[in-house]
C-alpha cells in the first residue's frame, strides 16, 4: 500500500505542476509514515500546544499518519535571498504549495475511499491562533514523528532534501509500517555547534540562539502578505530557510 500512496502522491504532483497555470516547480516528494498510536503524539500537548490534536480526535479508528515533504525547485530558495522582503517566486510557491497539498490530500481521500478506507485532512496552513501563534495541528512536528527529518535551529523540519519546501499530512484508517525516525542531528548547529547561519538570515530579529520570538516573525510574514496581497495569501517569510548549508540537503550526512 505504501507503493500505492507514494505513487499516488508523485503522479499528481507531476501532472499538476504541468498546468499552465502553476509557476512552481518540485523536486520528488518525500513521503514518511507514523503510527497513529505513537506517544510522540501526546508529547505535542507539551511543546506545541496544550490543545493540540492527536489522530484519534481527528479520525476516531486512525492507524496511520501520511505526512510528504514537497522541496522547492532551487531557483525558488535562490531567488529569496536579497533583500528584506520575501521575493515573489517565494511568496508564489506558497500560495501554489498550499494549493497542491490540499488537491493531494483531496486525491488521496478519494483513492482511498475507493479501497474502502477513510481519512481525515487538515489545511496546510492558516490552522493556527492568531493571538497564540500555536497551531492544533503542526504539520512540522507531525513530519518529525514521521521521520521525515528533524528540527533545526531555525525550528524547520531538516529533511534529507533540506528545509525549503512545505509539508502535508493525512490521517487514514488504512495500516500502514511506520518510518523508522533516524537518531542523528541534521542540523549542523545541533550536530556540533559549526552554523548559526539562520539566525544572521533572520530579517526581523525574531530568531536567536536561545530564542525564537513568534509574534516578530509573523510581523514580516503579514507584511510580506501586504506586499503581495494581488497574488493571494501569502503571509510568509522564509528569509531563514535560504542561502543555508540545509537549504537542499542534509548537510550531516
Amino acid at each position: 500500500m505504501k507503493e500505492r500512496i507514494e505513487n499516488t502522491i508523485r503522479e499528481f504532483i507531476f501532472s499538476y505542476q504541468n498546468n499552465e497555470d502553476i509557476t512552481t516547480r518540485w523536486k520528488e516528494p518525500i513521503i514518511a509514515y507514523a503510527y497513529a498510536e505513537d506517544p510522540m503524539f501526546h508529547k505535542l500537548k507539551e511543546v506545541v500546544s496544550e490543545t493540540h490534536l492527536l489522530p484519534h480526535d481527528l479520525l476516531d479508528d486512525a492507524e496511520t499518519v501520511v505526512a510528504y515533504f514537497l522541496p522547492f525547485e532551487e531557483y525558488i530558495p535562490n531567488s529569496n535571498i536579497k533583500d528584506r522582503c520575501s521575493s515573489k517566486e517565494w511568496a508564489i510557491a506558497y500560495i501554489e504549495t498550499n494549493n497542491i497539498i490540499a488537491e493531494i490530500n483531496k486525491y488521496l481521500t478519494e483513492k482511498l475511499g475507493e479501497l474502502g478506507y477513510r481519512t481525515k485532512i487538515v489545511p496546510a496552513t492558516h490552522n493556527f491562533d492568531t493571538e497564540k501563534l500555536m497551531s492544533d495541528w503542526s504539520h512540522r512536528h507531525i513530519g518529525f514523528i514521521a521521520g521525515l527529518g528533524k528540527f533545526g535551529l531555525n525550528n524547520m523540519l531538516i529533511t534529507e532534501k533540506g528545509c525549503c519546501g512545505r509539508i502535508g499530512t493525512v490521517v487514514t484508517n488504512m495500516k500502514i509500517e511506520p518510518t523508522t525516525r533516524k537518531d542523528k542531528e541534521n542540523c549542523l548547529y545541533k550536530n556540533n555547534g559549526s552554523c548559526k547561519k539562520c539566525i544572521d538570515r533572520c530579517v526581523n530579529d525574531a530568531l536567536k540562539l536561545s530564542d525564537f520570538n513568534r509574534h516578530l516573525c509573523y510581523e514580516m510574514c503579514l507584511t510580506n502578505g501586504e506586499t503581495y496581497k494581488e497574488l493571494g495569501l501569502a503571509d510568509v517569510c522564509g528569509k531563514c530557510l535560504v542561502d543555508l548549508p540545509c537549504s537542499f540537503r542534509d548537510p550531516v550526512k
